[in-house]
């Protein structure tokens, strides 16, 4: 084996006493006293002009103490170069690989639904909430376009205080405006039930279409009044939340049915950012090193 030898040892040649010596600087403990007496200055802002008064003292005594000892001419010590051969031997005969089990750790969840699962799912329980928010309308008000209006009446600018008949009536604006708003929800929805299903243990279109529906349904009922207090008194929030749950159920169970791919939490983290780290691949029991055996 190579014998390897101190970083010192390559500066041996070049030092003023035939190699034998290297030069260091001389220890000093001048900088400590300069340290501390701009640690006194700063305290006595706070103190008493006393204290700053003595740091400066140390101050100017660290600076005179320190300048002498490098100026005109650095202050030197030598230091005797001792050799040490290092030798590296290993009784091994092999590389050993590492052996990942899969069970090594917990990586959850271990599948997920794609992408466009959740866009499958968003639209679907968008087209199904418009069922119950239709016939709240009709019976409430009479007419389809209340619940309309009420959503893109906000997006609206001459509908600050609309009165019931101005939104039961058409309003191609509002229709524009609710239909953008709607589909952009629901579509965002979508992708978070995507996401949010394979987390849930247990029942996931149950919790993700009714638990989610619920939570979403009374944070927007506590800061409606806040936000917008003309539209939060002419919300139905009962109906509201049934358009909500059917929005749920619907997307929970449209995003169930598609297939599942793995995702990539099982796999050791050089793997995942693309390095070649063989010895991370090997997770069977019997994809191990070669016996030595074998390799005679």
């Amino acid at each position: 084996m190579a014998e390897m030898q101190q970083p010192g040892a390559e500066h041996a040649g070049s030092g003023h006493t035939g190699g034998a010596h290297i030069h260091l600087p001389a220890p000093t403990a001048w900088p400590i006293v300069l340290a501390f007496g701009f640690t006194l200055v700063a305290a006595g802002l706070v103190t008493s002009a006393g204290v700053s008064l003595l740091g400066a003292v140390f101050m100017i005594a660290g600076c005179i103490g320190w300048f002498r000892q490098v100026l005109p001419v650095e202050q030197h010590e030598e230091v005797e170069v001792v050799e040490q051969p290092v030798v590296i031997a290993s009784s091994r005969q092999l590389v050993d690989r590492i052996i990942l089990s899969t069970r090594h750790r917990a990586h959850l969840p271990l599948e997920t639904y794609p992408v466009i699962s959740g866009i499958k799912g968003g639209i679907a329980g968008g087209i199904a909430m418009i069922v119950p928010a239709e016939i709240y309308g009709l019976i409430a008000q009479h007419s389809l376009w209340y619940p309309i209006n009420l959503l893109g009446g906000a997006g609206v600018a001459h509908w600050s205080n609309p009165s019931t008949a101005d939104i039961a009536a058409f309003h191609w604006q509002g229709l524009l405006v609710a239909t953008l708003i709607h589909s952009v929800t629901c579509l965002l929805v979508g992708l978070l039930y995507g996401a949010m299903l394979p987390m849930l243990p247990r029942h996931p279109v149950i919790l993700g279409g009714v638990l989610a529906p619920v939570l979403w349904t009374g944070i927007l009922h506590a800061f409606m009044g806040v936000i917008n207090p003309a539209l939060d008194a002419r919300i139905q929030w009962g109906w509201f939340l049934i358009s909500q749950v059917v929005y749920g159920v619907v997307a929970g169970v449209v995003v169930a049915r598609q297939g599942k791919i793995p995702t990539g939490q099982s796999m050791p983290f050089a793997a995942r950012l693309g390095i070649e780290a063989p010895g991370l691949g090997w997770t069977r029991p019997d994809a191990g090193p070669p016996d030595d055996e074998e390799n005679r």
